[in-house]
């Protein structure tokens, strides 16, 4: 029997290869995708129709910086800018209310919500490189997981790292990478049980880091509670951090990042 014909109608439809289903499914975890791409186009209304066509428009959402970055200065002689790369996690530090963003550091956030590791890769010349960053803080995975732009299973989302990180090594600039928060249900998807989906991609992230001179800057055990999720006063909806989350995570981001100064520049 070929080893599609068990699968759910979507994954027939999708032709993902027996190997790669293997491997999603790992441990019982089938991989997420968002309900939108998978369900009859007559039941989607105007306004779902009208999201997929603007996120089709411009799915790397290069729009999104493309002024900010032209007016952006280069860095000044001495200075070690240093971008925070990411998702809505990213996007909110210093833009939702109580938050502060690193005041006085040559920091810039280049976080975009909803976006998963295969958008952020087709954007990191635009959003990294051309900055021309000492180093880059990438922070990334969970809307993979929530399966935000379709389906990634974990080795998908690891070569979107890999991609990631040889750019920035090819431009000689220090990488930090940042666990995935821990998570145990997603408001916008729901029932996807994600926390061992998360452990397993944290898990990959330390000893990829270990194994390419990174740093691995690990939010994951400092925000953890018993269940493998975020008490509500870190993050009040189980993703999203609070001004208390972003509070634990600044001074982590910090030393990962001075780590990361400290040691020497990727050889070009």
């Amino acid at each position: 029997m070929p080893c599609g014909s068990s699968l759910v109608p979507w994954m027939l439809a999708l032709a993902l290869p027996c190997a790669s289903w293997a491997t999603a499914v790992q441990g019982g975890q089938v991989p997420a995708i968002n309900p939108l791409y998978t369900a009859a186009p007559a039941s989607l209304d105007a306004a779902q129709i009208a999201s997929m066509q603007q996120l089709l428009a411009d799915w790397p959402q290069l729009e999104r910086y493309r002024a900010d970055n032209a007016r952006l200065p280069a860095p000044k002689p001495g200075e070690r800018r240093v971008v925070f790369y990411g998702d809505s996690i990213t996007d909110a530090w210093g833009r939702a209310p109580g938050t502060t963003f690193f005041s006085g550091k040559p920091f810039v956030n280049r976080g975009i919500s909803g976006q998963t590791t295969a958008q952020m890769v087709v954007r990191f010349r635009q959003d990294v490189i051309d900055l021309h960053p000492a180093a880059v803080v990438i922070l990334a995975g969970t809307n993979d997981i929530a399966g935000n732009t379709g389906l990634a299973i974990l080795p998908m989302i690891q070569d979107n790292f890999r991609s990631m990180v040889e750019l920035a090594e090819a431009h000689g600039i220090r990488v930090v990478l940042a666990s995935v928060l821990p998570t145990i249900d997603y408001p916008w998807h729901p029932g996807l049980a994600p926390a061992g989906r998360i452990r397993a991609l944290n898990a990959w992230l330390k000893s990829y880091a270990a194994a390419h001179g990174a740093v691995y800057l690990d939010y994951y055990d400092a925000l953890v509670n018993a269940e493998g999720g975020m008490d509500r006063k870190l993050a009040a909806d189980g993703v999203h951090p609070t001004p208390a989350g972003y509070a634990v995570m600044a001074p982590l981001a910090l030393k990962a990042i001075a780590d990361a100064l400290a040691g020497a520049p990727p050889a070009r």
